[in-house]
């Protein structure tokens, strides 16, 4: 006889009709907890239609009387509504507990399978209500447990003390009462600490919400104040250097033709410090790194962008970078930005510029001072007003506020115009505003 060669049979990977069987075991239980909270009296009421049909089937073999049968009924369908009522549930519970009593009294019937639901109507109320009803609950369940234990008697044939077993039946069952009632205080003190700890949750998550609405606003004001220094000061060298063009264009076409050269290189410096900053936003943009923010060492370009627009402007540079921070020296830059941006704007032909900055151990000093007239300023601008509205002075006052320092601006005794801030250095610091 020849048998069919062995095969080593191969395990198969989950069925088409396992894996849906999974998914729905994964969901069937998150289903079922949302059902219990929503709908908590239909699970009790099919609980408590359980418990008596349990516990109508153990009393049916004492051969019960028909009248106990809607007795019993009434003593365990309440726990339906104990969620809802608990204080009414125990109640009537008691109220028929105390019916069963007078029948085991003076009927001689034996006590129902389904007494321990005064337990369960006790654990409720001790869970969902105050204290001062929890120890009246449990007052009224200790006195059932002691009625009770009077009409508790043993069989004829056990020789049993009456003290005895009384004290035995009562200790017994009022250790129940008390295990239900602290059962349910735990539990009570459980959900208000869950409670609790979900508000605590919540009002963390709102704090989020308001600092990033927060750090929102603020990062939206800092990119206001540098688009507004980067567009503002290339645009007046361009409409300066423009001017200049139109009123050289018929004498001096050569330095007219400069002026616009001067000018479109401005306009193409202007595009690339744009282009820079939106770069530092955006995480995809592959130059941004390549491009650092202007510093100290830019301010030599700046001034000679404003000699060409037409201004004469000094610069006095004492002490070294090395000690200040770029946060540092791009609020210094844009400071004598602005400044220079508002002498070009507001002052009349003729007028010369002086910056002064001054890098002292802890600290960096600037000055920018003018000695023309102005003209008639633009609303708000810092050249218009010692105390300033507009947006350039704000500007300037929230980043030299960033570094501890003040900003003062107003004009000159002897004409002119002075702004002037010192920014603290101090390595203490926690962050390094940019």
């Amino acid at each position: 006889m020849t048998s069919a060669p062995a095969t080593h049979p191969t395990l198969p990977g989950p069925s088409p009709a396992a894996r849906p069987l999974g998914v729905l075991r994964g969901s069937a239980l998150p289903r079922a907890a949302r059902l219990w909270e929503r709908h908590p009296t239909v699970l009790d009421g099919v609980g408590a239609v359980l418990l008596l049909l349990v516990t109508a089937g153990v009393h049916s073999r004492v051969h019960p009387d028909w009248w106990e049968w809607p007795l019993q009924a009434a003593l365990v369908l309440p726990l339906t509504w104990r969620r809802r009522a608990p204080l009414a549930v125990f109640g009537a519970i008691a109220l028929i507990a105390f019916v069963q009593w007078l029948v085991i009294a003076f009927a001689g019937r034996a006590p129902f399978p389904a007494d321990f639901v005064v337990l369960v109507a006790l654990y409720t109320v001790a869970a969902r209500s105050s204290t001062r009803w929890t120890l009246a609950a449990y007052l009224v369940a200790e006195l059932g447990v002691l009625l009770l234990a009077v009409v508790n008697t043993a069989p004829p044939y056990l020789q049993i003390d009456p003290l005895w077993l009384y004290l035995r039946v009562a200790f017994f069952l009022s250790g129940a009462t008390t295990a239900a009632a602290l059962l349910g205080l735990n539990t009570r003190a459980r959900q208000a600490k869950l409670s609790a700890l979900h508000e605590r949750a919540r009002e963390l998550e709102r704090q989020r919400d308001q600092q990033s609405a927060l750090a929102v606003a603020e990062e939206r004001s800092r990119i206001a104040r540098e688009m507004h220094d980067i567009v503002t000061h290339n645009l007046s060298v361009m409409v300066a250097l423009a001017d200049g063009a139109v009123y050289a264009s018929a004498h001096a076409p050569d330095k007219a033709t400069a002026a616009m050269r001067q000018s479109a290189e401005t306009g193409r410096q202007a595009l690339t410090d744009m282009r820079r900053f939106l770069g530092v936003l955006r995480a995809d943009e592959p130059d941004a790194l390549r491009h650092p923010q202007p510093g100290l060492g830019a301010l030599d370009g700046l001034v000679a962008q404003v000699r060409a627009a037409g201004l004469p402007c000094e610069l006095t540079l004492t002490g070294g970078p090395a000690g200040v921070s770029p946060g540092a020296q791009l609020t210094v830059y844009r400071l004598v930005q602005e400044s220079l941006t508002n002498t070009l704007k507001h002052t009349a032909p003729g007028a010369r510029a002086a910056v002064t900055v001054a890098c002292v151990p802890g600290s960096v000093r600037v000055e920018v001072r003018d000695d023309g007239r102005a003209t008639v300023p633009a609303a708000g601008s810092a050249t218009g007003s010692a105390t300033g509205g507009g947006h350039g002075l704000a500007g300037m006052r929230e980043r030299v506020a960033a570094y501890g320092g003040e900003l003062t601006a107003g004009p000159l005794p002897g004409g002119g115009w002075r702004v002037a801030a010192t920014l603290d250095l101090d390595p203490d610091r926690l962050e390094d505003p940019r």
